[in-house]
């Protein structure tokens, strides 16, 4: 039988270990992670193997030759450039002449693979995906079958409230020949996000085989230390070089000519190459020793993965460590938890290494040094680069000038030499001070930039495409927590940067040997000189001054001491309107509001409504994306009550056909009962700002709430504007000449019961899967988490992002009956942990 294996990865994200070999290459067991691949598609019968390579190939080739010696016929490809997972097996295509398995070569796996073809050839299948069920979906393409196996939906890499299942996509594919008629010859094309959704739309035989047995993807340092201990706990199934030897009455695996001498200590289960030295009183504890390597007397090894040709010094402790290959580490040296050293540097006596740390090939680290940070000139983080607010993190201790320098080198190379990027900031110290750091590493990939210094996020969106901008980056604290900067990215649109773009630059980030400009090609900074006025001069042509001015509103706003101040009360001013105006001017240390801050700031604005007699209050939060209502009796709007009464005013004064507003799922019924009586169709988003971008773009949509203060006009620009949201409510109230607060009274009665779930990480999925399992014959929506539809309301689940919990909102005929129908959900959720 023929396989394609997939053998191109850089891998990255075990860089510094992978520096100097392809991440297929890279042991596991004393032998390559490709080599556990070939003997596992050998002893299925698939023994005609087309091997695509693309980084480091001759490392690959050279290792496995022909294949003769495993009992394989192996044949070599290159693709010249990145054609994507599908498009590369397209380039294989004229190895293939029958059903064939495709297959990554950086995984550990036992599946029967057998099984799956007599699945596959069961059902008739164009393309079966094996899957596993894993405790945490996040990282991997989530994927939901009907109960005969045939795929009915699926989503790469999603977030919580996208994860509908925890039965993922292996990356093992059983495939029939005739998918290359879907797959065009040379082009960028990838199975989960092209292929699959082509087969889908064609009604193709797409199906999804759970497999029994072992799949690690190993895709970071910590998987790739956890691939190991499984190994040695036989929790997987692969061929293990050497013999059963006996040590102190403990049993390890050894290869040939092995020393061990005197008083040697064995803790769990070890495994040793060849030629491997350990001398008197060392202690090994379940870790993996490569051929040629020396233990020296009284060292301690503890739970780590040491390459061939590495020499530990005496009474020198490891725990939790990689060691690349001709590593040299004296004698009493502490290496601490989690640190990786990579080939051939050399380590000197007494010196201590502290946790967490990378050190790249061929460092020195002198004797008696205590290293507190990576050998690298950048420091790489242990987590995801990106979250919902960009990238986050502690101030000068997470995000630090180096750091951020890297961030601006890594953008820049993504966005490529010439380009023109924008960068803005907040007033705060130290925002300007990671702003400068990004603007150097931009100039170091030959970008041009353009400076607006302190600005209003809305401004900077609006700019951005005016003068061919590529994108931007603004840099703020964050509105939650004084001691967090944010860096966002905003695409050539004004809109966020997609999960896609995310992962480019986090890849480009992570491999650190991004391209630099020549000298002569550095970039420069220039300043954009009427960005303001051409935000206000869009604006003004885009909003109805007549009825405004007419009207001669009297309004409260509170600018929250942010750069709004700087710009607004300009508008504001051609308006005609009575503005009052709260903390009209910067003050850095205000940037961030505590709940109980923000309470008195509205508190106060309702305050100061109701004694001046205003038609309304207007919160704008710090970086004038966010708007928080009060009406003219000084009533503070919730913000799922701000969602409705926005909606509904838009509805009423709408005069486009078939008009579109865009809320989330967990907003109120209460909506689409409004719309109906206009005509109006009410589209569901996600509960995300990322979702809200995309959903703007969309022909005839004309209003989008996230429902937590923000607002979208697409009128004016598809992205959250407190600025204008804060006209366009004037002008529709107006236009209908009536107070807000009457606005908030013809909204019938409404109130979404809102609780969390205590569920802990690895039982998220498990939890999903059956909230998938329970919409079965009902009405369900999968937009964001899972909403089921009952006979008198409807109830949401939706796992948190950063926290071992579940939301839970519900929605009936009565407050009393939402509560019911949570505390059931609430039971269900306890239940399906279980």
């Amino acid at each position: 039988m023929q396989a394609v294996v997939m053998a191109g990865g850089f891998g990255t994200r075990l860089r510094p270990i992978t520096c100097t070999v392809p991440k297929p290459m890279a042991p596991v067991a004393n032998n390559p992670m490709l080599f556990h691949i070939i003997n596992l598609l050998k002893k299925y019968n698939f023994s005609d193997i087309t091997m695509l390579l693309y980084y480091q190939p001759e490392m690959i080739s050279g290792y496995f030759k022909d294949g003769k010696s495993l009992g394989v016929d192996i044949k070599y490809l290159r693709p010249e450039s990145d054609l994507g997972t599908a498009g590369s097996v397209r380039f294989a295509s004229s190895n293939i002449n029958n059903t064939f398995v495709v297959i990554s070569g950086d995984v550990l796996t036992d599946f029967d693979l057998s099984k799956a073809v007599e699945f596959h050839k069961l059902k008739k299948a164009v393309a079966t995906m094996v899957l596993t069920r894993v405790s945490n979906p996040l990282q991997f393409g989530v994927v939901i079958t009907a109960e005969n196996g045939k795929v009915e939906r699926f989503l790469e890499k999603p977030s919580w409230g996208e994860v509908f299942s925890d039965t993922i996509n292996t990356g093992i594919y059983i495939l029939e020949p005739e998918v290359f008629e879907y797959i065009p010859e040379n082009t960028p094309f990838d199975f989960s996000k092209d292929l699959y959704p082509l087969l889908l739309k064609n009604n193709q035989a797409l199906y999804g085989y759970v497999a029994e047995g072992y799949w690690r993807d190993i895709g970071n340092h910590d998987e790739y230390r956890f691939a190991h201990y499984d190994v040695l706990d036989s929790k997987v199934k692969i061929k293990i070089d050497g013999k059963k030897f006996e040590v102190g009455g403990k049993v390890l695996n050894v290869g040939e000519n092995v020393s061990i001498g005197k008083n040697v200590s064995i803790h769990g289960e070890v495994l040793l190459g060849n030629n491997v030295v350990v001398e008197d009183e060392a202690v090994i504890s379940h870790s993996v020793i490569g051929s040629g390597s020396v233990i020296k007397a009284g060292a301690e090894v503890v739970r780590s993965i040491i390459w061939n040709n590495v020499s530990v010094g005496i009474k020198t402790r490891l725990k939790e460590n990689v060691i690349g290959s001709f590593v040299h580490i004296g004698d009493r040296v502490a290496v601490q938890v989690g640190s990786i050293i990579a080939d051939e540097s050399k380590i000197g006596k007494g010196a201590t290494i502290k946790a967490n740390l990378r050190i790249w090939p061929h460092k020195t680290v002198e004797a008696g040094s205590i290293l507190s940070s990576s050998l690298v000139w950048g420091e790489k983080w242990n987590k995801a680069l990106f979250n919902a607010y960009g990238i986050s993190g502690l101030g000068n201790i997470e995000i630090t000038p180096e750091f951020a320098a890297k961030v601006g080198s890594a953008y820049g190379a993504f966005a490529g030499e010439d380009a023109y990027v924008l960068t803005s900031r907040d007033d705060n110290k130290a925002s300007r001070m990671i702003t400068r750091s990004i603007v150097s590493g931009l100039l170091s990939a030959g970008v041009k930039v353009g400076d607006l210094r302190s600005s209003p996020i809305p401004v900077v969106r609006y700019e951005i495409g005016n003068d061919g901008e590529f994108g931007a980056i603004h840099v703020r604290q964050s509105p939650f927590n004084p001691r967090v900067i944010d860096i966002n990215f905003f695409n050539s649109t004004g809109g966020n940067i997609s999960v896609s773009q995310e992962k480019a630059i986090e890849q480009l980030f992570f491999r650190e040997d991004f391209k630099r400009a020549n000298m002569e090609n550095v970039g420069e900074i220039v300043i954009p000189p009427r960005a303001v006025d051409y935000y206000k001069s869009g604006y003004l042509k885009t909003i109805n001054k007549s009825v405004i001015k007419k009207s001669k509103k009297k309004i409260i706003i509170d600018y929250s001491n942010s750069s709004a101040s700087m710009v607004f009360p300009a508008i504001l001013g051609e308006l005609n309107i009575d503005v009052v105006a709260l903390n009209a001017f910067v003050n850095p240390s205000k940037i961030t509001k505590s709940l109980e801050e923000f309470s008195s700031s509205l508190n106060q604005l309702s305050d100061i409504v109701s004694t001046l007699k205003a038609d309304a209050g207007f919160l704008i939060d710090s970086g004038a994306e966010k708007l928080f209502l009060v009406d003219e009796k000084g009533k503070i709007l919730s913000d799922e009550l701000t969602a409705a009464a926005m909606a509904y005013l838009v509805m009423k004064t709408n005069k486009i056909q078939n008009a579109i507003i865009a809320v989330p799922v967990n907003i109120s019924s209460v909506i689409d009962e409004m719309a109906a009586k206009f005509n109006v169709t009410v589209k569901r988003t996600a509960m995300n700002s990322k979702s809200a971008n995309v959903v703007a773009a969309l022909n005839n949509v004309v209003f989008i709430s996230d429902g937590r203060g923000g607002f979208i006009f697409p009128e004016f620009q598809n992205s959250f504007d407190a600025m204008y949201s804060i006209g366009k409510t004037i002008e529709m109230l107006s236009k209908e000449n009536i107070p807000l607060g009457q606005i908030v009274n013809e909204i019938p009665y409404f109130d979404v019961v809102h609780k969390t779930v205590s569920c802990s990480w690895d039982k998220k999925g498990q939890v999903m899967r059956n909230a998938i399992e329970e919409t079965k014959n009902k009405k369900a929506e999968l937009i964001d988490g899972v909403k089921i539809f009952t006979s008198n309301g409807w109830v949401l689940l939706v796992p948190d992002p950063d926290e071992a919990l579940f939301h839970i909102w519900t929605e009936a005929k009565d407050k009393s009956a939402a509560e019911g129908l949570s505390e059931i959900y609430s039971e269900k959720i306890a239940e399906w942990q279980k």
